[in-house]
């Protein structure tokens, strides 16, 4: 019986030593992780779309702001 639950808690904690393990990881790399998976998401859209953004799209805009109205004289 002794040795049934030397197995268990030796399990236990190679378990929670991966658990702790692979949370540690994905920690350190999180930034990389998520610039990949933008970087997919993003190479899926725009294959999808095809030529029709490019096409679409203008090729100069109009100023930033809006001009600015003359000011009203203060009495």
């Amino acid at each position: 019986m002794q040795k049934i639950v030397n197995i268990v808690a030796l399990a236990s904690g190679l378990v929670s030593i991966a658990v702790v393990g692979s949370g540690l990881f994905i920690y350190v790399n999180r930034d990389k992780l998520v610039d990949n998976v933008k970087s997919e998401i993003m190479g899926a859209v725009t294959g999808s779309l095809g030529g029709v953004v490019d096409s679409k799209m203008p090729k100069m805009t109009g100023p930033a702001m809006a001009p600015m109205a003359p000011m009203m004289p203060s009495r």
